[in-house]
Formats: C-alpha cells, sequence, structure tokens
C-alpha cells in the first residue's frame, strides 16, 4: 500500500461482527460523497495498515479510521465519521466535549460485549455490488 492510497480515509472493522458491519452499511447508507472506503481489520489492506500505525493485527477490539498519516481509534473514530459525514450527523461530534477516557470507557464495554449482544459471522461480510468499489 503506497502513501496515495491513503488519501481518501478508510475505515478499518471488524468484519465478523455483526454489529461492525451493521455500522459500516449505516455509514454507507449516508455517505453519499463517497468520503471514506472500508477494510476489514482482517483482510489484508486492515493488517497492512495496522502494522503501519503499530496497532495490534490480532486484537480487533477498535473501528480504526485511517486518514493518511493520522489515525483515530476507539470513540474517537466514530466522532470522526459523523464530523465527516456532515449535515445532521456532524451534530453528534457535540459527544467531543465529553472527557476521552469517559468516551473510551463505554466504547470500550460494548467492544466487550458486541459479540453476545448482536452475535458474530464466519466470515467477513460481502458488500452489495454497488458498494464493491468502496471496499479496498
Amino acid at each position: 500500500m503506497t502513501h496515495s492510497d491513503t488519501t481518501t480515509p478508510i475505515l478499518l472493522f471488524d468484519g465478523v461482527c455483526n454489529l461492525c458491519n451493521a455500522s459500516v452499511q449505516w455509514v454507507l447508507l449516508r455517505d453519499h460523497k463517497a468520503v471514506f472506503k472500508f477494510a476489514a481489520l482482517q483482510s489484508e489492506t486492515g493488517q497492512a495498515l495496522l502494522r503501519r500505525f503499530g496497532l495490534s493485527d490480532k486484537n480487533f477490539d477498535t473501528v480504526v479510521l485511517v486518514d493518511g498519516e493520522r489515525i483515530f481509534t476507539r470513540s474517537d473514530a466514530p466522532l470522526e465519521i459523523v464530523r465527516r459525514l456532515g449535515g445532521v450527523w456532524a451534530l453528534l461530534f457535540v459527544f467531543k466535549i465529553v472527557p476521552r477516557p469517559i468516551r473510551n470507557a463505554v466504547y470500550d464495554w460494548v467492544a466487550r460485549n458486541r459479540y453476545r449482544w448482536f452475535g458474530r459471522r464466519e466470515e467477513c461480510m460481502l458488500p452489495r455490488p454497488e458498494w464493491k468499489d468502496r471496499f479496498v
């Protein structure tokens, strides 16, 4: 992966997590300007980006937003996503005022329980044909 491949923000997500897959579909349906590309954390692209930024390539407990040389993880990633979606969704960025330790504690609690609450797949999701070019 070259530097030019990361000029478009890439959202890395747990490809076998039902909550994560639903979240990606939620973003896809609202990302009318095609701001984001997507890759499963388990994919070759996801693994390469995790290693590039010194993150675990085995522990998939956070969504990761890669934007050039910057990364956003845990509660910062969804807040940055809604900010970039714009419109009414950007109003959710107001939660940035909640101190990061509190936001991340809530994020971590959901992350720890996501498989139990929402289930998991045996394989990563296959995107709809109209979204295929949004996945790297």
